[in-house]
């Protein structure tokens, strides 16, 4: 009788372990796994306010598998169709898909298969949310192509990311109703001020191959005055948010570390020192999202 050090199969072969370990990290730097505490954190907000409290644990495990299938398609949708652009650009060469450490054909798989998980969560979740995965899956499909002919892309990815928290509404109620949309508004400006500050960086490279942005259109200083107005319209709209939904005194706490978060964030750039906007980008925003979602979590639980 053969022993497993004799038998093949049972050889454990640490390279392909480490091939494998190496190729999982490629895809969630293609994807930017990292950037995920943007969303998710306003789809909670949205399924516990839908809920009055916590929703239940089905509820919460399909609403985080959808917006992880949506996400992960929708940037690995965003790489495959800017690939070129990408590769021209030297801020993003090093992306996988330019590098060729992901080909293109695996990128497309992978995209495909986070699309269809995204699509079977909504259909567990309910009919009306599986009946407006399309929609979803078209304004994230239009998004991608929208910096080649409208300095106004911004708001489009904004409309996007605005379907955590109405997705989540709609996966807890069955229903859209008017008073979540607040929410929804909230997000769109968020994320176009922050995604407005974070094109500054590629002002030169959009000017030289003719692709479109606020800061190209309207310069860096006005650029930096609109991300400001941009934000301060999100924090009229989740202030109103709270006064709607008759929200406590954690949310309102919640509400003061997100205005300071929002004057530290553009305290971090200025028109003549951009060295400061990954900080501002990343760190702030990232903030800002966990913040709403605690806040609203700890007034509803307590």
């Amino acid at each position: 009788m053969l022993s497993k050090k004799d038998m093949p199969f049972f050889k454990f072969d640490g390279s392909i372990i480490a091939l494998v370990a190496e190729k999982i990290v490629f895809y969630l730097r293609m994807i930017r796994f990292s950037h995920s505490i943007f969303a998710l954190p306003f789809a909670f907000t949205g399924a516990v306010i839908a809920a009055g409290g916590i929703p239940s644990l089905r509820e919460m495990a399909w609403i985080t598998i959808a917006m992880a299938g949506a996400r992960s398609g929708a940037m690995g949708l965003n790489r495959i169709i800017d690939r070129k652009i990408d590769k021209a650009n030297p801020r993003t060469s090093n992306r996988e898909l330019p590098r060729g450490v992901i080909k293109l054909s695996e990128a497309v798989l992978f995209t495909a298969v986070a699309f269809a998980i995204f699509v079977f969560a909504a259909y567990m979740l309910n009919p009306l949310c599986f009946k407006l995965s399309p929609i979803a899956l078209a304004v994230l499909f239009i998004y991608s192509y929208t910096k080649r002919f409208t300095w106004a892309y911004h708001f489009v990815l904004g409309l996007a990311l605005s379907a955590a928290p109405l997705g989540a509404w709609i996966a807890i109620r069955g229903t859209l109703d008017i008073e979540i949309i607040p929410i929804g508004i909230a997000v769109v400006f968020w994320l176009a001020g922050f995604d407005t500050l974070y094109a500054l960086q590629d002002i030169d490279f959009d000017k030289s191959h003719g692709l479109y942005s606020i800061p190209k259109r309207f310069g860096i200083k006005r650029a930096l005055i609109l991300s400001r107005l941009f934000h301060l319209t999100s924090f009229f709209m989740l202030v109103f948010s709270g006064i709607l939904f008759k929200l406590g005194i954690f949310y309102w706490i919640g509400m003061i570390v997100i205005a300071g978060l929002f004057i530290y964030e553009h305290s971090l750039v200025k028109e003549n020192d951009l060295s400061k906007l990954d900080m501002a980008f990343f760190n702030m925003n990232g903030y800002i999202s966990m913040a709403v979602f605690i806040s609203t979590l700890l007034d509803y639980f307590f």
